[in-house]
């Protein structure tokens, strides 16, 4: 276990192929972030904004301490996704009763890093408002917008991305081999020659510049006007032609195109030409097959078989289509997810290719056949990933993480649903998604396509209504809006009636749940054994299990401990050899049970059981409340270090997924864990700054919170007196929680971190606060001075200036103890160094 987590490292894209030239550029651009914190790269598709975005941020990331991170805005085309695709890349839970936007905010204001927001064009007032607002409340966050146009927001800096380097009109003769040898040289020094040479050697292994190609490949380059793009369509012919042939028939091409639009800007009508060029050389299958890939936001083969496929374009023979296509540089290679290759299609080109999909009349069915899929592809995880049988914990995982990455289809598919009116499907859609939304917290989204989709009033059968009320429920519930969530359980209830199960059961687990939270036990506990009674009779084990747990819940409230435990163990058989996220819920509540029964270990035990599995889904918040009870047990052991490493996390956790409630009570926890390490002033002042949150949401503490407060106050009073006991207490509340979490990290009183509790994924790097590598060699006194700053926060820059070195020497400095340490990240580092509670760093040892 460790203060530091995943959500540090960011989430760049890994570079597909080799990034060429633009070493100027990246210079100059490198020199106007280190002074601007909102940078737009300009410029029309395809001359390579996104790319040059990325690789800029990968060679700075290393002075980010919480990441870099890229929104990709290319998938969503309502700007009331924004927000909520932005959340979601970031890891951020919306904040029920609170807009988004603050909750983003909150949670990105103590953070020092950099964000790429992609292709914002079609947003763009969307955008510049979300990024005025970010900038202004967010000091540690650096912005870089790539966009056709600029933001036009106070602090902009445009940077128009300019085309590769092109060679001369004409080149000079030569008439000795020297002389050749070295004009060769020259030419192949130019970034658009290079960058051509580098992807048709790709295409073509051998192929190289030459006496004979060297004039057609420069007048190519020339031709599409050095964008990237374009050279790297032309690159991909050379499998077939060759350069005299390409340069020959783009010159045909432009000639065409200067009798057109002559209105267009020059390089967009390069791009075009381009384009149009490579599509009028693809066949005919291939046109076909191109355009109608153009429905999805990434696919797979399967995906692209099922929906492209017809009488005039065989299933068999789009694996051999798609692979001309990739060879052609008009498909790109994603990544692989779960064993499968995923593909994409470059935004400019995916626009191109629905307007030819458009031309050709192919377009609502197409979008009728990716619906089709979709439906078929999330309710066919739905339907295996919550029965008992079947696939294992890790298989169910994998789906999770495949249904995660067809969200953006997902929106495609209900988007179509209600354009269309097809109802029914967008809500089938939409009951298969539920489980999705809720643990990948979601519900916002989830929320709006179900009213928009109950809000048509179309014919739906009664099962089908009654199970979306039921998702619309629990989502509602989610989003703490109990009314909300009361009132669409009741409505299920009444439009089920006439229907199969349609939900009955997790509408009264809802409505129990609701009861509960008001504190009518009575009626809580009547609801859930109706919910029981309805699986039971649905033969429905998921919720079956899910209702039981929730009368454990509520039996521990009414202080049955011993019925609460057979709740337990009921929803456990319930569940058993079914998705372990219900479990999880089944042992958190038996962990809880444990606690109040004063059993830590037994405690200890369900919850590191717990953690393990929340761990394999990345399911931040659980994470976080998991780690909460870890260390509030540790605390009643007095294991100060694992309290410590266990609520710091979980604070982290909290602060980065703008939990503000959580992250107040976990201040308060670590307050009373750095009394009992000896540091009275520091406990006082994470006590007033868990009361500052606290006041800055509206929420006040319960009575036992108020009490474990006057009980620390009075320790400390005792201990300092009145005036610094005040004093530390003001001090506390003018801190920021994420200045208290600093607090926590620095070097001070307070044992070594203990070993992680157990369930904590020993192979995985944030699993353990210092964990080193066996037999790693001593940092030297050099590279002691570079983690003590980096622990302090400095950046790469700031450290060489500090220490009177470059900054390469100084980053080469931090990659060393990045490898000596076996860490990825500045965080474990700082978290490293405050755990030697050395102040400099003099003494530290990966061992």
């Amino acid at each position: 276990m460790t203060a530091d987590f995943v959500t540090i490292a960011g989430n760049l894209p890994a570079e597909t192929n080799s990034f060429i030239g633009r070493e100027r550029d990246l210079a100059e651009l490198i020199e106007l972030l280190s002074e601007a914190r909102m940078l737009t790269l300009c410029g029309p598709g395809g001359i390579g904004k996104t790319r040059l975005a990325v690789r800029l941020v990968a060679s700075l990331a290393a002075d980010y301490p919480d990441g870099a991170w890229l929104a990709d805005l290319a998938d969503i085309d309502d700007a009331e996704l924004l927000l909520q695709l932005l959340a979601t890349a970031l890891g951020i839970r919306h904040e029920s009763g609170r807009p988004l936007a603050e909750t983003l905010t909150d949670a990105l204001r103590a953070r020092s890093m950099v964000l790429i927001l992609d292709t914002c064009e079609h947003l763009v007032e969307a955008c510049a408002m979300l990024v005025q607002g970010l900038l202004a409340g967010c000091p540690g966050l650096k912005v870089i917008a790539t966009s056709r146009e600029p933001l036009r927001i106070r602090g902009e800096v445009v940077w128009r991305v300019p085309p590769l380097g092109l060679p001369p009109v004409s080149l000079p003769p030569a008439d000795a081999d020297g002389d050749v040898a070295a004009r060769l040289d020259e030419l192949a020094g130019y970034e658009a020659v290079r960058l051509f040479l580098d992807r048709a050697a790709a295409t073509r292994p051998g192929f190289s510049l030459q006496p004979g190609n060297a004039a057609d490949i420069a007048r190519l380059c020339r031709t599409l006007d050095g964008v990237p793009l374009a050279i790297e369509l032309a690159a991909a012919r050379v499998r077939a032609l060759t350069a005299e042939q390409i340069a020959a028939r783009l010159a045909d091409r432009f000639a065409l195109l200067a009798s057109g639009d002559r209105t267009a800007p020059y390089r967009q009508q390069t791009m075009r030409a381009a384009v149009d060029w490579s599509y009028d050389l693809l066949t005919e299958a291939e046109q076909v097959l191109l355009r109608r890939l153009s429905v999805f936001v990434g696919w797979s083969l399967e995906m692209a078989e099922q929906v492209c496929a017809d009488s005039r374009l065989p299933a068999r023979d789009v694996l051999d289509l798609l692979a001309a296509l990739i060879d052609k540089s008009l498909v790109s290679v994603d990544r692989e997810l779960n064993g499968d290759v995923r593909y994409k299609l470059l935004d400019i080109v995916r626009q191109y290719a629905a307007n030819q999909a458009a031309v050709a009349g192919e377009v609502a069915d197409l979008r009728v056949a990716h619906r089709d899929l979709m439906l078929r592809l999330i309710e066919g995880i739905a339907g295996r990933a919550f029965v008992r049988g079947g696939p294992s914990w890790p298989e169910r995982a994998a789906m999770y993480d495949r249904a995660l990455a067809e969200r953006a289809n997902v929106r495609v598919a209900l988007a179509c649903c209600a354009d269309r009116g097809d109802t029914e499907e967008g809500l089938r859609l939409c009951c298969a998604m539920g489980g999705i939304w809720l643990v990948a917290g979601d519900s916002a989204e989830g929320c709006g396509w179900l009213d928009r989709l109950l809000a048509q009033h179309r014919d739906v059968s009664a099962d089908v209504r009654a199970r979306a009320l039921a998702v619309r429920a629990q989502l509602a519930f989610e989003q703490r809006d109990h009314a909300g969530a009361a009132e669409h359980a009741r409505a299920c209830l009444a439009a089920g009636r006439s229907g199969p199960d349609g939900g009955t059961a997790a509408a009264l687990r809802t409505l129990a749940l609701v009861a509960l939270r008001a504190g009518r036990h009575d009626e809580a506990l009547a609801r859930a054994e109706e919910a029981v009674r309805a699986a039971k009779a649905a033969a429905d084990e998921w919720q079956l299990g899910l209702a039981q747990v929730v009368s454990g819940v509520i039996l521990i409230r009414q202080n049955r401990l011993d019925e609460a435990q057979a709740a337990y163990e009921a929803a456990l058989e319930s569940l058993r050899d079914n998705n372990s996220w219900g479990v999880a819920q089944t042992l958190y509540g038996l962990g809880h049970l444990a606690r109040i029964r004063l059993d830590d270990a037994a405690a200890l035990r369900y919850f590191g059981e717990v953690l393990a599995i929340y761990r394999q889904i990345d399911t931040w918040p659980e994470m976080a409340r998991c780690l909460a009870d870890i260390g509030s047990v540790a605390i009643s052991q007095r294991n100060l270090a694992l309290a410590r490493t266990s609520l710091t996390e979980s604070l982290r956790i909290c602060l980065a997924t703008g939990r503000r409630r959580s992250a107040a009570r976990g201040l308060a926890a670590l307050a009373m864990v750095q009394l009992a390490s000896g540091d009275p002033s520091g406990a006082l002042r994470l006590a007033g700054a868990s009361l500052a949150l606290r006041e800055a949401i509206g929420e006040v503490p319960s009575a036992p919170a108020w009490q474990r407060l006057a009980k620390l106050v009075e320790a400390v009073t005792a201990q300092l007196g009145q005036a610094a006991a005040s004093a530390s207490l003001a001090q506390g509340r003018a801190m920021s929680p994420a200045a208290a979490a600093q607090f926590v990290l620095a070097p001070g009183p307070g044992p070594a971190p203990a070993h992680p509790a157990a369930g904590a994924r020993q192979d995985d790097p944030a699993a353990g606060l210092a964990p080193g590598r066996p037999g790693a060699p001593p940092l030297t006194e050099r590279e002691r001075e570079v983690a003590a700053l980096v622990a302090a926060g400095l950046s790469n820059r700031a450290i060489a200036g500090q220490l009177a070195i470059s900054p390469s020497t100084a980053a080469r400095h931090v990659a060393n103890i990045f490898a000596k340490l076996g860490f990825n990240s500045r965080g474990q580092v700082q978290a490293w160094v405050a755990a030697s509670g050395s102040p400099r760093g003099a003494e530290l040892d990966p061992a």
